[in-house]
């Protein structure tokens, strides 16, 4: 605080006015009203000398300013209306509150020792208002279950069962057609938790494969620097297998310089002799494999002799998704019409760049389609037909060709989307003919490579094969590969028998080459019916990547986390109303309370203007078809530093293992709305009790909350877990009788009543829900909440979406689903979470088996 002090007394005085006071409150991105800081300037300026402030009387305002009315009444709430807690009541409010175990004497006095400003109150063992406050905005109160930064999952089941980190053309640093290509992205994506990396092999000069990205004007990399780069960072973090997917474009000879360098430089790493030796009829675990690296390849089909040193494999999976009538050839590699043309493209993806930051800000590829007819057809044909040189680098035939397949592309991948009649699949198969394996149906041959025994024979557990449309049954070792394009139509038509495949087998599935400036599919369609290997463009900073960190921190970000138990055996419809009838739905209940120091967007139409930001806080669940919503809060006016909303969102969740919780504060403008900040946090990491989520890349910006987790049982789930109550039903008992009996089985001494009209069981307020909602009430203009229904897990939206409009009024709590929304998109942010509290408190984190620590459990009669 003294240091703040000499920071903002410009002029060395001792002394700092109000105009000082201003300043200093921008420059910490307060945006009080003017009246506010006038206020307790005044009741912070007691001295004769009015109209400044000393250093003592600086303070007492920082602390006016500082104090949280929410976190005092809070405290006056477990303190018998003191101004101070002691360490009993300390105790009591971690237990009731916070559902920690095990909390002794001992941990709050240390509570009290660690976090209490006044040595006073130390001395004393209690714990003040500025303590209180310190301690509530430390990690061990934070949103995320602290003990989920280590892995805390079982690793020893195969590795079908997991959800694989996986980057897709790792060694871009940006976009598809002309960004450079740099070791120190392998090094960047393994510490950050990646497992399964990607490497294209090209024939390079004297005898020496390089990385790059085929017919594109990307730079090159030896793969010899990769490897090196891969073998020194891969298991820095942790020691689970590494899967580098080789995707071969090289001569025999080469690719014997491949499997020379992998042998070389990864040496026993390469040894899965010890996981062989486990049941062939299923993958080892990854705690079998720890600090090996398994390459995923073509292998030799097994009917060559053993001496034949090479043999040709089909090439149709390769997931050099760059189709022929897409590739950039030139007669010329370095001539000045490569410069024209590279000049032309870098052009118009900087056009692109500009049109991705004023579109929706939660749409990370509403432009990449339309930005692609303009960028690569247009400017290239337009070019290469003023010039002779590339012109017999790509023919007339071609350019044609490139127009009619990317309408033709497009036009199929609308309908991919709609799904909405028969004569549209059918439409959808036919557009898709070549991408499904066309060639064979034709009885035209498939496109095949040339492969070294040498290569083949490093390949083990992960051996590419073609991608099958019928996904039968074959080998557990081998892995499928399916563009986005491809893996969109399996979901839709196929999703169970999917769900079947990666019970016993792995799946990549990879991004579109339409992404010419590397954006991200929505990886939690694919998710949802079991593909392990979601492979993301990691370069590209947004929702997709926000939503891939967030599931991988579940398990320590090792890059493996396990699958729901229903995805691992047995079967179920992902887009069914109602998945699970037998088993209980999870209800989330949030109290949004309040925000802290919520910054105005950089990119606002008005904020050059100075104006205070307005916000509101939207939740979304993002998971299966049925649980994806969004809710949101009123709006606050004119208050970023600490607005209030004290609103209850809640959601039903029928596969809470499955699904996300999206924290998202937006700015409410007359225009629209500016997105402020958002933190992604999987269901199964929440933690309950009063919380802070930080809004990820932003220093200081929270919003506070309360979570309650229940428990409901529907109808059916008594058949199977109380066949008593089969006796019941059919003896005649009263539905009043069944329904209490059944209750008190589930829920001793409930305090809830049920509604079986709604299916939302009724809450008792605690004395601080009262206080608070009485006492905290924040400004608005008759803004209520609303209730958005959202299917982005059902399709990937390409469109481009309007700007949303401000919160409508609205009499009704809570609305049921309405038609979808278009997703949205916002700035890059990012920001690792703070260190956990270190302390010998065992926390009692939510279980994916059992019910949740202090939740409620409830059943609900439909």
């Amino acid at each position: 605080m003294k240091q703040t002090f000499e920071e903002a007394d410009k002029n060395g005085d001792g002394l700092l006015n109000i105009e000082e006071i201003y300043q200093l409150l921008h420059k910490m991105n307060v945006n009080l009203p003017r009246r506010k800081v006038k206020q307790m300037f005044q009741e912070a300026d007691t001295d004769d000398q009015q109209g400044t402030l000393t250093y003592e009387e600086f303070s007492v305002f920082y602390r006016m300013m500082s104090i949280r009315r929410d976190l005092f009444l809070l405290l006056m709430c477990f303190s018998d209306k003191k101004d101070y807690l002691t360490a009993e009541e300390l105790g009591n409010f971690l237990r009731s509150e916070q559902k920690m175990a095990n909390v002794t004497t001992e941990y709050c006095l240390d509570v009290i020792d660690k976090f209490e400003v006044s040595e006073e109150n130390k001395q004393k063992g209690i714990l003040g208002i500025e303590g209180f406050t310190n301690f509530m905005r430390s990690p061990a109160c934070d949103i995320f279950n602290p003990l989920h930064h280590e892995v805390n999952q079982d690793m020893d089941q195969p590795l079908c069962n997991y959800y694989i980190a996986s980057s897709h053309n790792t060694y871009l640093t940006g976009d598809q057609l002309l960004s450079h290509s740099k070791t120190d992205m392998y090094t960047w994506v393994l510490q950050s938790g990646c497992r399964c990396v990607e490497v294209d092999c090209w024939d390079g000069p004297d005898g020496e494969p390089m990385v790059q990205h085929g017919y594109t004007l990307t730079s090159k990399i030896t793969f010899k620097s990769v490897i090196e780069t891969i073998n020194k960072h891969a298991f820095v973090n942790n020691e689970y297998p590494v899967i580098l997917s080789i995707e071969n474009h090289c001569s025999i000879q080469q690719q014997k310089k491949i499997a020379q360098h992998l042998r070389d430089i990864f040496g026993d790493k390469l040894d899965v002799g010890d996981a062989l030796n486990k049941d062939s009829k299923e993958l080892p675990s990854p705690n079998c494999l720890r600090g090996k690296i398994l390459i995923k390849g073509k292998r030799l089909p097994p009917y060559l002799s053993a001496d034949a040193e090479e043999g040709e494999v089909s090439d149709d999976d390769s997931a050099d998704e760059i189709e022929d009538d897409f590739k950039l050839k030139s007669s010329s590699s370095n001539g000045p019409n490569q410069h024209q043309v590279e000049s032309y493209i870098r052009k118009k993806l900087d056009s692109l760049v500009k049109e991705s930051q004023i579109g929706d800000k939660e749409d990370t590829d509403s432009f990449s389609i339309r930005a692609l007819l303009r960028a690569t057809h247009e400017g290239l044909h337009t070019n290469l037909k003023q010039n002779s040189n590339l012109k017999e680098g790509l023919k007339k035939s071609q350019s044609r060709s490139f127009l009619s397949n990317l309408k033709h592309k497009r036009h199929s991948k609308s309908r991919c989307k709609s799904q909405s009649s028969d004569t549209e699949e059918d439409g959808l198969q036919e557009a898709s003919g070549k991408d499904m394996g066309q060639y064979n149906r034709g009885g035209k041959r498939r496109k095949t490579i040339k492969l070294s025994r040498d290569l083949s024979d490093l390949v083990v557990f992960t051996n590419s094969v073609a991608s099958q449309a019928c996904l039968e049954e074959s080998t557990p070792g081998n892995v499928l590969s399916f563009s986005e394009t491809r893996a969109q139509q399996l979901v839709h038509q196929r999703a169970e028998r999917l769900i079947s495949f990666n019970q016993r087998q792995l799946s990549r599935i990879y991004p579109s080459a339409y992404r010419i400036d590397s954006s991200n599919f929505n990886p939690q369609v694919y998710w949802n019916v079991g593909c392990q290997l979601v492979a993301l463009n990691y370069q590209t900073e947004g929702r997709m990547m926000q939503l891939n960190r967030a599931k991988f921190m579940v398990n320590g970000s090792c890059g493996y986390v396990l699958k729901p138990q229903p995805m691992c055996k047995g079967s179920f419809n992902p887009f069914c109303d109602d998945p699970f009838p037998a088993y209980p739905k999870k209800q989330l209940v949030l109290k949004i309370i309040s925000g802290q120091q919520l910054p105005k967007p950089p990119d606002s139409m008005l904020g050059d203007r100075g104006e205070i930001i307005d916000p509101f806080v939207e939740v979304e669940i993002i998971g299966l078809p049925v649980d994806c919503c969004k809710e949101q809060t009123r709006v606050v006016d004119d208050n970023g530093f600490n607005p209030v909303w004290e609103e209850t969102l809640s959601f039903t969740l029928h596969m809470a293992e499955l699904a996300l919780v999206r924290f998202l504060v937006w700015d409410h403008d007359p225009i629209g709305r500016d997105f402020v900040g958002q933190k992604t946090v999987a269901f199964s990491s929440l933690m309950p009790g009063y919380r802070h989520v930080y809004l990820e890349g932003l220093t200081e910006a929270s919003i506070f909350i309360h979570v309650t987790v229940h428990d409901i049982y529907g109808k059916w789930s008594p058949l199977i877990l109380n066949p008593s109550y089969t006796i019941m039903h059919f003896l005649g008992a009263n539905k009043g009788r069944q329904l209490r009996g059944i209750k008190g089985l589930f829920s001793k001494g409930s305090k809830s009543s049920v509604d079986t009209h709604t299916g939302v069981p009724l809450r008792k307020r605690s004395i601080s829900d009262h206080l608070l909602r009485r006492t905290a009430s924040a400004p608005a203009k008759g803004r209520r909440k609303i209730k958005m229904a959202h299917s982005e897990a059902a399709s990937d939206k390409k469109g481009s979406s309007t700007d949303p409009q401000p919160p409508q009024t609205s009499k009704e709590a809570v609305e049921r689903r309405v038609a979808p929304r278009p997703s949205l998109q916002h700035r890059p942010v990012s920001m690792p979470l703070e260190k956990f509290l270190q302390g010998a408190l065992a926390l009692s984190s939510p279980s994916q088996d059992q019910p949740n620590p202090g939740s409620d459990t409830h059943i609900v009669e439909n």
